[in-house]
């Protein structure tokens, strides 16, 4: 049952074999011996592909806890008291990894020389059992209510900003129904094609939302080409304010309409459970708390 279970895992039973450093014809016998015994075939099988068959599947989803909770508990019992080691695979999207991993990788890496450190970046969501990840970074609002998750941001706001030069020329917006004499600048999202709309939250006791249709000369699916338009002083992007931060200290942007700012969720980390957490991945939820506290500290002050 357990070759069965590598197999289901990974689709494939030349991956399955890698992983547990047999040949495939010997994982391949594994599984007719196990489909003779239950009488039943576990498996569709082609000279291409693999699926698993409906019996296949239901005896999977029986197995697949069991035997991962059995493999962390032996993972526990090894590491239990060792210093962190192996790979860490963390899903992250591009504006996480540039804002939230890759300005603290070194740090990291030097407090626990024994890991390494594989960053798959995908603005979509990623299934991280399914992908064989052992993390993913996601803001709040795109993940399932019952992932095991951790806050490794404060809250945020989205932040409308463009730099002095431009502000100087066409002037400061007031409120949102100024923009429309603004050349505000698009994001479209990869994933779903749409333009990402501009929301603000009224700057009294009704709180109402304000949505606004972002019509400019230039639209973007890369964070980091449109800020540097923005920087250009081509025109008025919205990011989160968490990105645009080191922009805003230096003075190379100025942000407008403040008061207006809409709230969104933290970044948060989430694993595919907490029991028996690997203690690489221990070793990188705490370091990211920490650095969370840190920059809740900078902003407070």
């Amino acid at each position: 049952m357990a070759w069965f279970v590598h197999v289901a895992r990974r689709r494939s039973f030349t991956k399955a074999a890698t992983e547990m450093e047999v040949t495939r014809a010997t994982v391949s016998q594994h599984l007719k011996s196990l489909e003779r015994h239950l009488n039943v075939r576990l498996l569709h099988r082609t000279t291409r592909d693999m699926s698993l068959t409906e019996e296949g599947r239901r005896l999977f989803d029986v197995l697949q806890p069991a035997f991962a909770a059995i493999e962390g508990a032996v993972t526990d019992l090894g590491e239990a008291g060792a210093e962190p080691s192996g790979m860490i695979r963390l899903s992250v999207s591009r504006v996480a990894a540039r804002s939230l991993i890759e300005p603290h990788m070194a740090a990291f890496l030097a407090l626990y020389p024994k890991l390494r450190l594989e960053l798959v970046t995908d603005d979509g969501f990623s299934n991280i059992v399914a992908d064989g990840l052992d993390a993913g970074i996601r803001l709040g609002e795109s993940l399932d209510a019952h992932m095991i998750a951790v806050p490794i941001t404060p809250p945020m706001q989205m932040a409308i900003v463009g730099s002095p030069g431009y502000l100087e020329r066409h002037g400061i917006p007031e409120t949102p129904q100024d923009l429309k004499h603004h050349n505000c600048l698009s994001y479209r999202f990869t994933s779903s094609g749409t333009i990402d709309r501009w929301s603000f939250i009224t700057p009294d006791a009704e709180a109402r939302t304000v949505v606004y249709e972002p019509d400019g000369n230039a639209i973007f699916n890369d964070d980091d080409s449109m800020l540097r338009a923005a920087l250009q002083g081509v025109g008025l992007v919205q990011h989160l304010d968490l990105c645009v931060r080191p922009y805003l200290q230096d003075g190379s942007l100025v942000r407008v309409l403040l008061p207006w700012a809409h709230p969104r969720p933290s970044f948060f980390l989430y694993v595919p459970s907490r029991a028996q957490m690997p203690a690489k991945t221990r070793a990188l939820v705490d370091f990211l708390v920490e650095q969370r506290k840190k920059l809740a500290r900078q902003i407070a002050g």
